[in-house]
């Protein structure tokens, strides 16, 4: 398969589908003319790299994945490791976001809105004390 095919199959686009080439993730043939020969199982990396990438894991994260998936040796229990590890990941970043959206409700609520200069978003944003009327 060429690069069109194999992204037309995988759902990647062909510059994410280089840039795996580029980082190692996949090696396809190349032809006499230099150009890629995709392969089923490097089509079913890709797929397999998109769907991991989809759930948020990192590169390196898929390298590790990557890894173990094609190590028939592997114990579950690193693989499981790798997902706690982005599961807690994630769910920090949801807590953080949480702040972040109840600090901002705040501001949207203490805000009047209204045509006097006073904004207390603006205020916090500068690190000041909003003016009290």
């Amino acid at each position: 398969m060429n690069i069109g095919e194999v992204a037309d199959r995988s759902g990647l686009p062909p510059k994410t589908i280089r840039y795996y080439e580029d980082i190692g993730l996949v090696r396809p043939l190349r032809h006499d003319n230099g150009y890629r020969a995709f392969r089923e199982h490097d089509l079913h990396k890709l797929a397999f790299l998109g769907r991991a990438r989809t759930l948020g894991f990192s590169i390196e994260d898929c390298r590790t994945l990557l890894g173990l998936y094609e190590d028939e040796t592997r114990e579950s229990a690193q693989v499981k490791a790798v997902a706690e590890e982005h599961l807690e990941t994630i769910d920090e970043k949801i807590r953080q976001l949480q702040s972040m959206r109840a600090t901002l409700s705040h501001l949207v609520e203490a805000c009047h809105g209204d045509h006097r200069p006073d904004c207390p978003i603006l205020s916090d944003l500068a690190g000041s004390q909003p003016k009290s009327n």
